[in-house]
Formats: C-alpha cells, sequence, structure tokens
C-alpha cells in the first residue's frame, strides 16, 4: 500500500476532517528527514515545536514546504515536555491531530486507519500502541509492549500534563474512545551511546520526582530502587523475552533510577565547595 494519496472512505460524501500532526525536537537533524518524508503525502499539517536545537533541524524543517509549521521556544524553568507539546496543540489547526515523537514512523497500514477513523462522528479520540525498538530491533518485553495511550484526537479537547513522561487528556467520556488495531513504529535511538545521552535528562527529571516524594532519601532507597526497577523491567515486564538486548534494558534502566537516586541524595547531603577551601585555608594557618 502506497503513502500517496491515502483517501479515507466517506460514504456521506461530506468534507472529511483535517489531520495535522504535532511532535516535539531538538537537535533531530538525524531523524527529521525520515519522520516528514514519512508523512507529508497524506496529512495536512504538521506542527513542530523546538526546544532550542543546535543543529540543522529548523533548517530542514523550514525547507520541507507550507505544510510545516517550525515554533522556536526552548523550555523555560518550570516547563517540561507536556508544555511543548500544548504548545503544538495551540498552534495547530486542523480538526485531528496527531501526536508523535520525531523517531515515530506510521506504517501505510495504520495511516489507511487513522485517515478513516477521524471521520467517525461519534468519536471524540483513539488509543494506538507502538511497536518498539530497542537497539534497532523491536522488542517484546520490558513494559513498553503495554503502552496504548490516546495520542490521536480532536484538536479541542486534547492536552498534556505530567513531567519527563507525559500524560496525554482526552475531555470526552470512555464511551467516544476508540482503538487503533494497528501499531506505529517508535524506532528510538541510533545507538546507545544515544540512549545514555538521553538518560541524562530523563534522570534529572526523575530526580525531581524522588525529591518530592522522599524528604530524606536514605542507603534503602539507594539500593532498593534500583534493583526493583530492574526486577520489574526484567521479570514482571517480561524483558526476558528479549534476550541480551532486554537484560541491557533492565539494567539500563535500574542504572538510570541509580542515578536520579544519587542526584537526589547529593542535593540533600550537599556539602558547599566553600567550607572544603575554608579547611584548607585553615589548615594552612594552623601550619603558620
Amino acid at each position: 500500500m502506497s503513502l500517496e494519496n491515502i483517501e479515507s472512505d466517506n460514504p456521506d460524501n461530506l468534507t472529511p476532517p483535517t489531520l495535522g500532526v504535532v511532535a516535539i525536537s531538538y537537535n533531530e537533524e538525524v531523524d527529521l528527514p525520515g519522520f516528514l518524508d514519512n508523512l507529508l503525502s497524506w496529512v495536512d499539517e504538521i506542527v513542530i515545536v523546538d526546544d532550542g536545537s543546535t543543529d540543522n533541524t529548523e533548517q530542514l524543517a523550514r525547507n520541507a514546504g507550507s505544510k510545516i509549521k517550525f515554533i522556536k521556544s526552548a523550555r523555560v524553568d518550570g516547563e517540561y515536555y507536556a508544555d511543548q507539546r500544548n504548545k503544538g496543540i495551540t498552534a495547530a489547526e486542523s480538526d485531528w491531530l496527531l501526536h508523535m515523537d520525531i523517531d515515530e514512523r506510521v506504517p501505510p497500514e495504520l495511516a489507511y486507519e487513522i485517515k478513516n477513523v477521524i471521520s467517525d462522528r461519534s468519536k471524540d479520540g483513539f488509543r494506538l500502541r507502538r511497536l518498539n525498538f530497542f537497539l534497532h530491533r523491536p522488542v517484546r518485553g520490558g513494559g513498553w509492549q503495554n503502552w496504548n495511550l490516546v495520542h490521536l484526537a480532536r484538536r479541542e479537547l486534547f492536552h498534556f500534563e505530567g513531567m519527563s513522561h507525559e500524560i496525554a487528556v482526552l475531555n470526552a467520556p470512555e464511551t467516544r474512545i476508540g482503538q487503533l488495531k494497528n501499531k506505529i513504529w517508535h524506532l528510538n535511538d541510533s545507538s546507545y551511546k544515544e540512549r545514555m545521552q538521553k538518560s541524562f535528562s530523563y534522570c534529572q527529571e526523575q530526580a525531581v520526582d524522588f525529591s518530592e516524594r522522599f524528604k530524606k532519601l536514605s542507603w534503602v532507597h539507594i539500593i532498593c530502587l534500583p534493583c526493583y526497577e530492574f526486577i520489574r523491567k526484567y521479570f514482571l515486564k517480561g524483558g526476558f523475552k528479549d534476550g541480551v538486548r532486554g537484560l541491557v534494558f533492565a539494567m539500563h534502566s535500574a542504572g538510570a533510577v541509580f542515578r536520579a537516586c544519587a542526584l537526589v541524595w547529593d542535593t540533600q547531603h550537599k556539602i558547599p565547595r566553600e567550607e572544603l577551601e575554608s579547611k584548607m585555608s585553615n589548615l594552612w594557618k594552623d601550619k603558620e
């Protein structure tokens, strides 16, 4: 099935609703060409909210044609990914919006399904599942297989909340939310090095959550929280099904939790550098 000129079935001969895509970006020059190529032939607009990219992201987006709306809006203190996505919703004009990451791709079967379901006047939104990739291979476990969120919805009823892992909120009853059959591809990282680089940002945001949950982080938290994360991802969520990749993913997740714990512990027990400098100065004074 070609992505060219996908049309929805519209037996009532009504004007079909328009479809837009909203995504957030930061230094996406590697993934952006594939993202745009995947969408331009069958969606009506693409809104990209950029978090202050320093690479070629902006030029690539602006050169892609009139369907692209590129918004430069780096996050300020107190803003999270949810705020970026909400800026995209505000800037969009389409009747329906599909919320994506730059490293996601829509297979032709899913594109055809989306173009058809948005004409269903009995629904305000649809959940969709991801086929997640880790180290360039699809994964069956680790918890990613459970992802099933409302990322396709009528523009005026939709917004995001939350911090590092934003939550999609649809202002509609459950009876008006449908389920898409086909999965979107989430390619994720181009290498494990990229995964580690992204993890640094996620750890910082998770540390904010930990600092609010644990007013005083103890050695018990530092040991137990990473261990539980490994058990949850590898055993309870089925990471073992993916062999060595599942083990790497579970260990990586546990390490990320440890780093978040370490950030919180350091903040709660911080010794100012000036105090050490003062101690050194006093040692020299004692020798005089």
